[in-house]
């Protein structure tokens, strides 16, 4: 048969410690690709915007509406 094992409590300082370590892993490579991840989405952006105004001209062309006005 196996021993019995004997329970270990966690204390609020082991948790801390755990949540800390794991924290400065994510926080090292968030700030390595920042930079990036920034420039990404500023590009993206523009794109954005540049497409909406392209496809709202479009439509606006699309719609209108030619009144010829003659003296008689």
């Amino acid at each position: 048969m196996t021993q019995p094992r004997t329970q270990q409590r966690i204390t609020r300082d082991d948790l801390e410690a755990k949540f800390r370590e794991t924290q400065s892993g994510w926080q090292g490579k968030l700030e390595d690709k920042k930079q990036s991840l920034m420039a990404i989405a500023s590009i993206a952006g523009v794109a954005l915007l540049l497409l909406f105004f392209v496809l709202g001209k479009r439509s606006g062309k699309k719609k209108t509406t030619f009144v010829d006005i003659r003296r008689v």
